[in-house]
């Protein structure tokens, strides 16, 4: 009896360590923070279905962590005692997440029930990789998820009464390209970290390239939407930020710096973007 209760009371205190429950990428929130914050700016009201839907899609997000644990235990990967905590925080986000999408279909919110399909899928394509033990520097699934994550801008703009049909896919596409050419500069900052000393000028603006790429062709539809009159003229402005810490990344490499530094840089930047997108919106 002693026995069975000591190892209830092992599970018990397993339950609560912050790794099973919350994501470490804490970087990655910002990829749907931000849109469904940018998304709720362009609606037209604020109620309690922008909070229920919050739930929703952070359920959502919080849920890749325990599922993943669970996965790696079942595969070997993991001793086979995290099994329990991530099964029980994966049925406990999913749960979650089900009732609240319940609340926002009763609400006549059925629209968003499409937006899940894709987040379904990239996040089973996820798990068959973990198991697969070929997850990590998977570059393109980073793309295609924080594409997923993209959709909270106009789900949060359909929950807050947009009337607008073109404008939540606009919100979807501009978040989308920002959060992926953030993501291919994060790659390029952590490779430049491996250098070993500082390369000449033409070899930085050679490697970093790609991008710039990226940063450029974001700024690119910006500016095209904005003189369209699609989006209001301050989008343009929080591209353009963007561009410029990109240029300024690309001539100074990060050479030496540790991983967290670099993410906290990125997680700056993507939050000053996000403030410029807002006061485009609300102003």
């Amino acid at each position: 009896m002693s026995d069975s209760r000591s190892s209830f009371e092992l599970i018990d205190r397993r339950l609560w360590r912050r790794h099973y429950f919350i994501p470490t990428e804490h970087g990655a929130w910002i990829w749907w923070i931000g849109p469904f914050l940018i998304g709720l700016a362009a609606g037209s009201r604020l109620d309690l279905d922008a909070l229920v839907l919050l739930l929703a899609v952070g359920a959502a997000f919080f849920l890749r962590q325990p599922a993943s644990i669970a996965v790696k235990a079942l595969t070997g990967r993991r001793p086979r005692s995290d099994l329990a905590p991530g099964l029980f925080w994966s049925a406990s986000y999913a749960l979650l997440m089900l009732l609240a999408v319940m609340v926002l279909v009763r609400s006549g919110h059925t629209a968003l029930l499409w937006l899940a399909i894709p987040g379904v899928l990239v996040f089973a394509w996820h798990l068959w990789l973990i198991s697969r033990r070929d997850e990590r520097g998977q570059r393109g699934i980073e793309l295609v998820a924080a594409g997923v994550l993209a959709l909270a801008a106009p789900a949060a703009y359909w929950t807050a009464d947009g009337g607008d049909a073109l404008v939540p896919w606009i919100l979807w596409g501009l978040t989308w390209l920002q959060s992926a050419a953030s993501i291919v500069y994060v790659y390029h900052r952590l490779g430049q970290r491996r250098l070993m000393a500082m390369p000449a000028v033409a070899e930085r603006w050679r490697t970093g390239s790609r991008t710039l790429v990226y940063h450029a062709f974001n700024l690119a539809v910006a500016l095209g939407l904005t003189l369209l009159g699609r989006v209001p003229a301050l989008v343009s402005l929080a591209f353009a930020l963007m561009m410029l810490d990109a240029l300024e990344g690309v001539a100074h490499p990060p050479i030496g710096a540790r991983p967290a530094a670099i993410g906290l840089r990125q997680l700056g930047a993507s939050l000053a973007f996000v403030a410029v997108m807002l006061a485009a919106y609300l102003t």
